[in-house]
C-alpha cells in the first residue's frame, strides 16, 4: 500500500496558479523589495523620493513570512526551486543595492529609508489596523471556508492577483511622484488598501 505524500504546511496540495508553495509570497516579497531598490537608486537629491510608511509594514510581513523554515513539498522533499530562487533574488538584490548605495551614494541611505515624521504620526495606526485586519481576514477565510474549499482557493488567488498588481503599480506611482507631486495622501490611501490585500493573502498562507 502506497503512503500518502506529505503535504505543505496548510495541507492543501493545490496552490494559486499551480506554482510551488511559497512562490506567490516570493513574488510579492520581490515586488516589495524592488520598490525600495527604486527609491534608493533613483537619482536626485538625497532626501527624495521617500517610501511611504505602508511599505515598511509590507517589509515587516516579508520578514515574518520568510523567517520560518521552508515547508515540505508535495513529494516529501524540502523546498522548491522557484521559491528559493525568488528568496535569493530579493535577499541578494537588496544586499547588492544597499552595498552599492553605501559605497557610491552614502548620503541617500538614511534620508530615503527614514519614514516621514508627520506621516508616521497620522498613519501608523490606520496602517497597523489594515495589516492586522487583513491578516485576520485571511485566517478567517481559511478556517471558515475550509482549506480545500473551491471558494477559499478562488478567494486566495484573487487576493494574490490584486496584491501583486497593486505592488507593481506602486513602483510607477513613486516615480511619478518624484517628478510631479501626487494628490495629498494618495499613496497613503493606496498603501492602506494594498496592505489589507497583501496581509490577507499572507494570512491565508499562515
Amino acid at each position: 500500500m502506497s503512503t500518502v505524500p506529505t503535504l505543505d504546511s496548510i495541507g492543501d496540495p493545490r496552490h494559486p496558479f499551480g506554482l510551488p508553495l511559497g512562490s506567490i509570497r516570493g513574488f510579492m516579497s520581490l515586488a516589495i523589495c524592488a520598490f525600495f531598490w527604486v527609491v534608493l537608486l533613483f537619482p536626485g537629491e538625497p532626501g527624495f523620493p521617500k517610501p511611504p510608511l505602508g511599505h515598511f509594514f509590507l517589509l515587516a510581513l516579508v520578514m515574518m513570512a520568510f523567517s520560518s523554515t521552508p515547508s515540505v513539498s508535495l513529494d516529501g522533499s524540502a523546498g522548491n526551486v522557484l521559491p528559493w530562487t525568488l528568496r535569493l533574488l530579493f535577499v541578494g538584490g537588496t544586499a547588492a543595492v544597499v552595498a552599492y548605495v553605501i559605497v557610491q551614494h552614502p548620503d541617500r541611505l538614511q534620508p530615503r529609508l527614514t519614514p516621514d515624521t508627520d506621516e508616521f504620526k497620522r498613519w501608523w495606526v490606520p496602517l497597523l489596523a489594515c495589516t492586522a485586519g487583513g491578516f485576520a481576514f485571511g485566517l478567517l477565510l481559511r478556517f471558515g471556508l475550509g482549506r480545500t474549499s473551491q471558494v477559499f482557493r478562488a478567494a486566495r488567488s484573487w487576493l494574490s492577483v490584486v496584491g501583486l498588481v497593486m505592488l507593481t503599480l506602486e513602483v510607477g506611482f513613486v516615480l511619478i511622484n518624484a517628478t510631479s507631486q501626487a494628490p495629498a495622501d494618495f499613496l497613503q490611501y493606496w498603501d492602506a488598501i494594498e496592505l489589507a490585500f497583501v496581509a490577507a493573502y499572507f494570512g491565508t498562507r499562515a
